[in-house]
């Protein structure tokens, strides 16, 4: 068992012991573990995950931005969800838990996490925010590649990342598919190995136990989110 994460119990899951510790393995490599501190602005990264604008709002809340960009549009795992585009559906979402119309504004075109990027800082810059520092919030494991990304293309912002509070086995409830999830977390570990040398992001160390359990997953056919599946 992985130290800190309960296994459920077999009759509840549908992956085995193994695959479950791998997941949570890189399920911890992928959160930055970043301390959230005051930033001149923050971005809600888009995706299937309601849960992004979730925690943006509660961050907002808490005082740590003033104004917050909600990026995304639609894909083909979005589209049924948030037909309106994702960005769209975190907005009402946000205005829903209490975040002012003032504090946020929308990038409604990004298909991809670079567009998320470098389509908010234009919205940002025609809004006249200056920005010193970012805070990122999206997915919880999407915290590392979105960092990665956020350096190469935006290098002199300080950049912290957030992600609704959640350990794995909440998160996958709150999903509902194992296999899913799973399948998740090794394509955006692929993104995170692979993407430096395409020039989307800086470079990641990735540990070896955290490499085997990549390597595992994917022999046991979690792939259906690899690139250009």
């Amino acid at each position: 068992m992985t130290e800190g994460v309960p296994v459920p119990d077999r009759a509840e899951r549908t992956i085995t012991d193994e695959q479950w510790n791998d997941a949570v393995l890189i399920w911890r490599y992928h959160l930055m573990g970043h301390e959230v501190r005051p930033c001149s602005a923050a971005i809600g990264l888009g995706s299937h995950d309601l849960g992004v604008a979730t925690a943006t709002a509660g961050l907002y809340r808490a005082g740590l931005f003033p104004v917050v960009v909600f990026s995304g549009g639609n894909s083909p795992t979005t589209a049924a969800r948030f037909p309106r585009g994702e960005a769209v559906h975190y907005r009402e979402h946000a205005l829903d838990l209490g975040v002012p119309d003032a504090a946020i504004l929308l990038e409604p075109r990004a298909g991809n996490t670079g567009q998320n990027i470098a389509l908010s800082r234009e919205v940002l810059c025609k809004a006249g925010v200056e920005v010193e520092s970012l805070l990122l919030i999206s997915k919880p494991y999407m915290e590392r590649r979105s960092y990665a990304t956020c350096r190469k293309l935006w290098p002199e912002a300080e950049v912290v990342c957030a992600s609704e509070p959640l350990e794995f086995d909440d998160y996958i409830k709150s999903i509902g598919d194992e296999k899913l999830v799973v399948d998740m977390l090794v394509g955006d570990l692929q993104r995170v190995i692979e993407y430096p040398a395409l020039g989307f992001a800086v470079e990641q160390e990735v540990p070896g136990d955290v490499h085997d359990a990549y390597e595992r997953l994917l022999r046991a056919g979690f792939d259906s989110r690899l690139i250009g599946s």
